[in-house]
């Protein structure tokens, strides 16, 4: 089945640097001189969490103009030469991919761990405005992981929150990174003292990105013009899953983003049509955002530092989440908007004295990254205003951010309308494929139907195509050959459409796991487990089974087969003892969400096809099995398959 997005395709944008998308549009020349950031200083310490307040920003507020020319000087400390008092980074052109980079040459990656900031985002558009590419690494990161992260994206440099060096220092040092091409971006390290030991290199101040931008001011040193860049430019590098295998390093191009915003202005002209929303009660009159949805995650950084440029608007900037913070920062800030996840729903849904919190300004609510069930919306819509609903779509990085929204009722003169439970309709400029089976093909012309092709209300497998689909995977051809593939992307993920074109989730991808709306990858965790230096195990595999927040989410589980070694009782070994040390071992090496809530079991042998793929049905359908006879939920123990 071939279809096409109901809407209007996005209004033509010049294919330029997205820097003058985001803040050289005309309509911005009459912009006033707004709050734009506000760090919750007086949330934090209401909620006894540490603030991290500097005399640099004392009020916790940032006003736009002052935003502006934060992105200014720091473009500027950052592309001019090194003569100048600069960083020296150049800017990319659209050839430019992995094989470019050159640290003599300035062609070079800048890595971002920190936790959500004023100040993070003011880099993302620093580096962009310069077409210096970046790449949003995860602040949870173990070290096992930021080790894969820097060595796969190619990082030359690199910003980190104070409280995160002891653990980046040891890594970057393994991969080659020098220390000196470490910059700190927010200084102090809050409870952590152990940060406080990298701040000087090689005798000298660490350079901090507050340093780079008041060495420019000292210096007087004229600002960098805005670089050019084209479509397929490389903007970023954002980590994903995609449908299987270890995390992956997604190209999102200047045009993409361009493409993206031109999505979501066509949008947001549409839904104009059929809805204007509440004035916001904050003094300045204009939206508020609750931002705690991590900037290295595709939803919370297109939230918060692209869309948020599309009208004036405020961002409260939580560092992470925090529910006694947030439930704190709604009311005192007037947050009109909330971007949510479907495991945020679930705690704020369930959370003691949720009755009793105070939602009277906020205006909508959105959750993404996952699916949500439809009784769970319904169940914080109805505790936070009775004529409020939890709207929701589906997205992935490899689509930039989104692909099916839910629209609003009454959209595109009645054609469109919003129902609860279904994912939603096609974003403009989209077209889409549903396809029978996972080998399927789908042909270039949208006019050839073939026998692989569903039927309406046939469940199938989801392919995309649209300027806003990614440029592909950076330095991966494997994965390029199997996701991106005759200008279309394989998804991975199955769906239903029905007779008006609205979408309805079906299944997850095979592998991959969704939980708290972040991805998992099973053969990351595989890997971590056969990695254990006194091997212990031959083989594992993982896959989701039942025991999550909600009714969809799945949680990871390992079933292992022994090594001799583990098997043999004069080693000292016992099945307890190989779980036990496995357990700790993961839990040292992953982060929290990607443990092994559902258990391990040790088996014979994993079951596999006559070609050698994995089986996990098999072991999934067993597993559930033994949950609904009250056996086997949440154990780790010894089966026989």
């Amino acid at each position: 089945m071939y279809i096409k997005s109901p809407y209007p395709d996005p209004p033509q944008l010049p294919a330029v640097n997205a820097h003058y998308m985001f803040f050289k549009r005309p309509d911005q020349a009459e912009w006033p001189n707004y709050t734009i950031h506000i760090d919750p200083v007086a949330s934090l310490a209401a909620a006894e969490v540490s603030t991290g307040a500097s005399a640099v920003n004392p009020t916790g507020r940032l006003m736009y103009h002052d935003y502006l020319r934060n992105i200014d000087d720091l473009s500027t400390g950052l592309g001019v030469s090194e003569s100048e008092g600069g960083l020296g980074l150049q800017g990319w052109k659209e050839s430019d991919r992995a094989d470019s980079i050159s640290v003599k040459a300035g062609k070079e990656i800048v890595g971002i761990i920190s936790e959500n900031s004023s100040d993070y985002i003011t880099l993302i558009h620093a580096c962009i405005r310069i077409a210096v590419p970046f790449a949003l690494i995860s602040s949870y990161s173990t070290p096992f992981e930021l080790k894969h992260a820097l060595k796969l994206a190619k990082v030359t440099r690199l910003f980190v929150d104070e409280k995160f060096l002891h653990t980046v220092l040891p890594v970057a040092k393994d991969v080659g990174l020098s220390g000196d091409r470490i910059y700190l971006l927010k200084e102090g390290g809050g409870k952590d003292t152990k940060a406080v030991k990298g701040k000087r290199v090689g005798g000298k101040e660490r350079k901090t990105f507050r340093s780079i931008i008041e060495d420019v001011r000292r210096q007087g040193t004229k600002t960098i013009d805005v670089r050019t860049a084209g479509k397929n430019t490389l903007a970023y590098l954002v980590f994903s899953s995609g449908t299987s295998g270890l995390p992956k390093a997604v190209m999102i191009s200047h045009g993409n983003l361009i493409y993206s915003l031109g999505q979501a202005i066509a949008i947001g002209q549409a839904v104009a049509e059929v809805y204007t929303p509440p004035t916001p009660q904050n003094p300045e009159g204009i939206p508020v955002t609750l931002a705690f949805l991590p900037l290295h995650h595709t939803y919370g950084l297109h939230s918060y530092c692209f869309r948020a440029c599309l009208i004036p608007s405020t961002l409260v900037i939580l560092p992470k989440w925090n529910i006694n913070v947030a439930l704190d920062a709604i009311p005192r800030y007037k947050v009109s908007s909330l971007p949510l996840i479907p495991s945020v729903v679930h705690q704020l849904a369930n959370h003691p004295g949720i009755e009793k919190a105070d939602f009277r300004s906020v205006a909508s609510m959105n959750s993404g990254a996952a699916y949500l069930p439809p009784e769970l919306g319904a169940k914080l819509a109805k505790l936070v205003r009775t004529d409020l609903n939890v709207m929701e779509g589906y997205g992935m990085s490899e689509a930039t951010i989104a692909a099916i929204v839910q629209p609003y009722s009454g959209m595109l003169g009645g054609k469109l309308k919003r129902i609860p439970g279904c994912t939603g309709v096609l974003l403009p400029g989209m077209e889409a494929r549903l396809l029978k089976t996972e080998d399927a093909l789908p042909p270039s012309d949208p006019t050839t139907m073939t026998e692989a092709d569903c039927a309406v209300n046939e469940p199938g497998d989801l392919w995309l195509r649209s300027p806003n689909v990614a440029i592909g995977y950076w330095n991966n051809p494997k994965a390029n050959r199997e996701t991106f593939i005759g200008g279309w992307l394989k998804t991975g993920d199955r769906f239903r459409v029905d007779e008006n074109g609205n979408f309805w989730f079906a299944d997850r991808a095979k592998d991959t796991l969704k939980v708290s709306g972040a991805q998992v990858s099973p053969v990351e965790i595989e890997d971590c487990l056969l990695s254990h230096p006194s091997r212990l195990i031959t083989d594992a595999t993982v896959a989701g089974v039942s025991g999550g927040r909600t009714s969809d989410e799945k949680v990871p589980r390992a079933w292992i087969v022994l090594s001799p070694l583990a098997k043999d009782p004069s080693s000292g070994w016992s099945d307890d003892k190989v779980i036990a040390e496995l357990q700790r071992w993961h839990k040292e090496n992953l982060s929290k969400y990607k443990w092994l809530r559902g258990g391990i079991e040790i088996v014979d042998e994993i079951p596999k096809s006559p070609t050698g793929k994995t089986l996990r049905r098999v072991l999934q359908d067993r597993y559930e099995a033994q949950v609904k006879k009250g056996r086997g939920k949440g154990k780790s123990d010894k089966a026989k398959l």
